[in-house]
């Protein structure tokens, strides 16, 4: 018997970068090769060794995922995906959005990795709103979860209570009460 969703998809507030589990996924940018926000971090705190494998990888387009060792991360792996720039919404940011969340979880499945932690994707530097990508995020992976994926267990690590609220509300929204 599978557990409820709601029992594999939480929401939290924290260091992405700590995450115990089988993989941490990365907002990176096209060329892999570290940056600002979470994807500069996840760097820091890997180690060189992480730039070294993503330079072997030829960058990563939009929606795409890609995956490499977590090195000296508490994540044994992690899985890189390039989020849409927010351009106004106008310009597939949206579908760009779910793609990077549904290609990190089938990769994921693939290589037989089973807890995952999501940052907030393209909600920082690359201008995503983050209460238009919240339910965003919710409904593809509730979707994948209940549909393709048992046996994975996902959790959204945010950087703020602010942000987090957001999924938060999204998931109960979708989901319905919590039962006690």
């Amino acid at each position: 018997m599978t557990e409820p969703v709601f029992d594999r998809l939480i929401v939290t507030v924290g260091d992405i970068t700590r995450f115990v589990g089988d993989a941490i996924v990365n907002a990176a940018n096209p060329s892999l090769l570290g940056g600002g926000g979470v994807d500069g971090a996840i760097h820091r705190a890997a180690g060189p060794e992480l730039l070294a494998e993503c330079r072997t990888l030829g960058g990563c387009l939009p929606g795409q995922a890609k995956l490499t060792r977590g090195y000296r991360l508490p994540a044994r792996w992690v899985i890189h995906t390039v989020g849409p720039i927010w351009r106004g919404g106008a310009h597939n940011e949206d579908e760009v959005l779910a793609e990077c969340h549904r290609n990190s979880l089938a990769l994921a499945a693939v290589h037989n990795l089973r807890t995952i932690a999501f940052p907030a994707i393209s909600t920082g530097a690359y201008g995503f709103p983050v209460e238009r990508a919240a339910p965003i995020a919710i409904r593809t992976l509730w979707t994948a979860l209940t549909t393709t994926y048992p046996e994975l267990h996902v959790t959204l690590m945010c950087f703020s209570e602010v942000t987090a609220a957001h999924y938060r509300q999204a998931l109960a929204e979708l989901s319905g009460p919590h039962p006690a």
